[in-house]
């Protein structure tokens, strides 16, 4: 495929009258419309790891282990979000991110029903990898699409809750796997049954939902759809006009673009890693770092707490409800600081104070000096500070590359995010935090720690204060020509 198709040349200035739009109804609709599939992420994730036990009992209707359960399966589905997320991330950029983000979601649905009516281990195993395969498109195509959607004055914040949502389901997911082991409510073949149909539920009232979900515009206007681009925003212009009972600001200044079809992968590896080295290079460690930090933690916290503090082994969904609940609060509470303190310090500064008090955490937890509540609480207050991070991380990588590359760049980065945390993390991980060895969990947490505050200082010297700012400001489109004034262009372009 050639690099370039262009077809020909419009000045408008929708990216100026999209960010220019005060908060209202119709940016509600985008949120729950989009954000929400994260918490159908975080309830696949966790209630698969939590009901492993009851799946390998007899007469669960599957004939497998344990072990196959957070092993194998475990890894397909990562392997099926890594090959989704790129898969899809093409395709978003090439076909748009409406019709991409319907058809994600779609996959998702499938195989998250053939799932729950699983009755062999192959079975389980290929619609686990399906599921992830759909919730890996998921990343591209929604963070696309919100930071196009969302005004530049609210992106960050918005982006954050959205992606930290995903505890959201984890929580779910902790406190119904309790219920799906407790045989009293659900014959052992049942309950887990029950999870999975109960995501194919809330996931079809997503799609209910996500169907009044508009196109980007700014897909649109690049890709030969400049009219029905206009046509949208000035529809949306006049819904918030009536919203709010008053005229809107004048936009700012248009942007001149040679539309184009299609983006080859030649054009895109040399814009990201030729043109923006030094964000490529924050995209790789604030992923790498986040997915580290991450499974020294929740890769082992079960076997933490059931080994060195007695915690029975069907209560543990209790301790990860908590500290599942921890990670929510932090992009709720300090997502707004990314959009008025800034993204450079905030970045850096979760990254490397969560990487500091999971240091803390380990030298308490060596010395002897925790509990199971304890451990819990300062698992709580490390993972507050480094979901509001690993948020952001999914931020930084959909606003800092130009508009041609954006859904790839996400699946890349997402792709070697996740390879690294849910391949290697494991790797690494697994035998430190099962040994009943304090030294070796130790050591788990500082490797953890240590990558956390190395992509912290990565990002104090790369970071890109991108608060307020267009994303055509912080990346200039690769189809883009000279910009114009605020005049140039009347408010339906040129």
């Amino acid at each position: 495929m050639a690099d370039l198709v262009e077809q020909g040349t419009v000045t408008t200035k929708v990216p100026a009258r999209l960010d220019r739009l005060p908060w209202s109804r119709w940016h509600w609709m985008i949120v729950i419309g989009l954000g929400t599939v994260w918490i159908l992420d975080g309830l696949e994730v966790t209630i698969v790891g939590n009901i492993a036990s009851r799946l390998s009992e007899p007469g669960s209707g599957l004939d497998i282990t344990d072990a196959q359960v957070t092993g194998m399966a475990a890894a397909l589905y990562v392997a099926g979000a890594c090959s989704g997320a790129l898969v899809f991330g093409r395709l978003t950029d090439l076909f748009g991110r409406k019709r991409l983000f319907l058809i994600t979601l779609g996959v998702y649905l499938a195989a998250t029903a053939l799932t729950a009516i699983s009755f062999s281990s192959w079975w389980f195993f290929v619609f686990r990898f399906l599921t992830g395969f759909g919730i890996g498109g998921e990343y591209a195509a929604i963070n696309s699409a919100i930071d196009e959607l969302i005004p530049s004055k609210y992106r960050g914040r918005v982006d954050l809750v959205i992606n930290g949502s995903f505890w959201l389901g984890a929580v779910a997911g902790a406190l119904l796997s309790v219920l799906a082991l407790d045989t009293g409510l659900f014959p052992v073949w049942l309950g887990w049954r029950l999870t999975f149909a109960l995501g194919v539920v809330l996931g079809l009232v997503i799609l209910l939902v996500r169907r009044h979900v508009p196109e980007s515009p700014r897909w649109m206007f690049i890709h030969g759809k400049a009219t029905e681009a206009e046509e949208l925003v000035t529809d949306v212009e006049r819904r918030v006009e009536e919203e709010k009972g008053e005229p809107l600001p004048e936009p700012g200044e248009a942007i001149t673009v040679t539309q184009r079809r299609s983006t080859g992968f030649g054009e895109i590896a040399r814009t990201v890693f030729r043109s923006y080295p030094r964000r490529a290079a924050l995209g790789l460690s604030l992923f790498i770092g986040q997915a580290f930090l991450y499974n020294a933690i929740t890769f082992g916290f079960g076997s933490i707490l059931v080994r060195f503090f007695d915690v029975p082994s069907g209560h543990t969904g209790y301790y990860f409800a908590v500290i599942a609940f921890g990670n929510f609060l932090g992009p709720l509470l300090l997502g707004r600081l990314f959009d008025t303190v800034g993204r450079r310090p905030m970045i850096a500064g979760t990254y490397i104070l969560s990487g500091l008090l999971l240091f803390g955490t380990a030298w308490l937890f060596d010395a002897g000096r925790l509990n199971a509540v304890t451990m819990t609480a300062c698992w709580c207050v490390v993972l507050f500070f480094a979901s509001a991070g690993a948020s952001s991380a999914y931020l930084t990588v959909s606003e800092i590359f130009p508009m041609e590359t954006r859904a790839m760049a996400i699946a890349f980065f997402y792709a070697v995010g996740t390879a690294a945390g849910g391949i290697s993390g494991p790797l690494l991980f697994a035998d430190l935090t099962s040994s009943g060895v304090v030294g070796d969990a130790v050591i788990a947490f500082c490797v953890g720690a240590s990558l956390m505050v190395a992509a912290g200082v990565v990002a104090v010297f790369f970071a890109v204060a991108a608060e307020g700012r267009s994303l055509e400001q912080i990346a200039t489109p690769l189809s883009a020509r000279a910009a114009q004034p605020a005049a140039a262009a009347g408010p339906a372009g040129g």
